[in-house]
């Protein structure tokens, strides 16, 4: 059965839901975020706001400090769930390195020789507003990275517009949630301002209607005072991070890209102005994601369209008998001459043939005018009209083991003087 996108990820993204949801690896770490909202969030639901209802019962706002906790908690929740349950701007892997940006080089290995090898250029050159901006090539995703582009180590995946890989909400911060990613951290800063001041003002009407002191009405109400030390500790910690990005928003700069370019004098290409880079990131539209994880995984060898004509290899004819060379029949049935014989189609040949007689007497010419005769198929030489024979001066009728063992007239000659 095929598989989807989602199943053959080469990422360590993790995804849920049959792949509707992509979180990062350090997915377990948003589980502690959750309770760091909702644990303190239903604390004062139920120890504060369930009390300061009464407060206001003149001004028929008694309930509404307690829908108003609840109804911006869960609006906290959904941002955290869309920025790390959604696509944060991954680059799809490429199937081979790009072939017209590909060259051969030449190299010394460490014996000196000379070897050469495909090589990629590491840098390419584009353009980005009229300037000139260097892109690199990366290595595991197989691509030239796009301008802001970066390869998170975490979730071994090239990301757009890359800005940080958060572990609290455990998904890489990039161009298609970096928006949401700021809006829960602010929404969360408002949710400190508002936890702590409520609790705040609990303690003061504890004070004013019991006439207590400053202590009394912190032992009265500890869950108050619990309240207001966890949110000036969180606040320090969202609103700091929300003043920073902020800061990155109106300069049109990521985190990768602050950290990277401290302390150097360049010439940031990407600001537009405050305003505009404000728009560019709050106002336009989420770019669609680059990859469908439910889409089935395409084979790399689709099968060719019944219409499209095959090329045939070509036939070869069965009834042609190409004639083996005589050191592969030698090889293959161990000198057996008559073995060969039979496969020659001799009918008259019966008898077994010495080896090592062939090699000693026949070694010559003999053994040249047995290769001759062994070797020639009979229906081709009567297609021919010819009668098989070994030598034009003997008799049709003479055996090809008594030819092995005739000599040939020069060579009586020359023995004899």
């Amino acid at each position: 059965m095929a598989k989807r996108v989602y199943q053959a990820w080469k990422g360590n993204n993790r995804f849920f839901l049959g792949g509707r949801l992509i979180f990062g690896p350090d997915a377990k770490s948003l589980i502690v975020t959750l309770l760091l909202i909702i644990v303190p969030a239903a604390i004062f639901c139920v120890f504060v706001a369930r009390h300061l209802r009464h407060e206001f019962e003149a001004y028929n706002a008694g309930y509404s400090i307690l829908v108003a906790a609840i109804v911006f908690t869960i609006y906290v929740l959904v941002l955290l769930l869309i920025t790390s349950a959604q696509d944060p701007g991954i680059v799809p892997r490429a199937s081979h390195p790009p072939e017209e940006e590909s060259q051969y080089e030449s190299s010394f290995d460490n014996s000196g020789r000379r070897t050469s090898g495909l090589q990629i250029p590491r840098i390419k050159e584009t353009q980005v507003n009229g300037m000139i901006v260097r892109v690199k090539y990366c290595d595991t995703c197989m691509l030239y990275r796009p301008p802001r582009c970066s390869h998170c180590s975490i979730c071994d995946n090239c990301i757009e517009r890359f800005d940080h890989h958060c572990p609290w909400v455990g998904q890489c911060i990039g161009q298609r949630n970096y928006r949401y990613f700021v809006l829960f951290v602010s929404s969360s800063a408002i949710l400190c301002i508002y936890v702590f001041a409520m609790s705040a003002l609990y303690i003061k009407i504890l004070m004013r209607n019991f006439h207590y002191s400053v202590w009394e009405s912190m032992k009265e109400s500890p869950a108050s005072v619990i309240l207001m030390i966890y949110s000036f500790i969180a606040l320090w910690f969202v609103g700091g991070l929300t003043g920073f990005h902020c800061y990155l928003m109106g300069t049109n700069q990521t985190t990768y890209e602050n950290f990277r370019s401290r302390g150097d004098n360049r010439l940031n290409v990407y600001n537009q102005g405050c305003l505009n880079n404000f728009q560019e990131i709050l106002c336009t539209k989420t770019k669609p994601s680059r990859n469908n994880f439910r889409a089935f995984v395409q084979e790399e060898m689709q099968a060719m369209p019944s219409g499209v004509a095959t090329q045939e290899e070509p036939k070869v004819d069965d009834t042609v008998e190409i004639p083996r060379a005589k050191i592969e029949d030698d090889l293959e049935i161990g000198g057996d001459l008559l073995a060969i014989s039979r496969r020659c189609n001799f009918e008259e040949v019966h008898e077994d043939v010495d080896v090592r007689s062939r090699e000693s007497e026949g070694k010559h010419h003999g053994s040249s005018d047995a290769e001759f005769a062994l070797g020639l198929d009979r229906q081709d030489l009567a297609a021919q009209g010819e009668e098989p024979h070994l030598n034009q001066g003997c008799s049709g009728n003479l055996d090809p083991v008594s030819a092995l063992h005739m000599e040939p007239a020069e060579t009586r000659s020359k023995s004899e003087v």
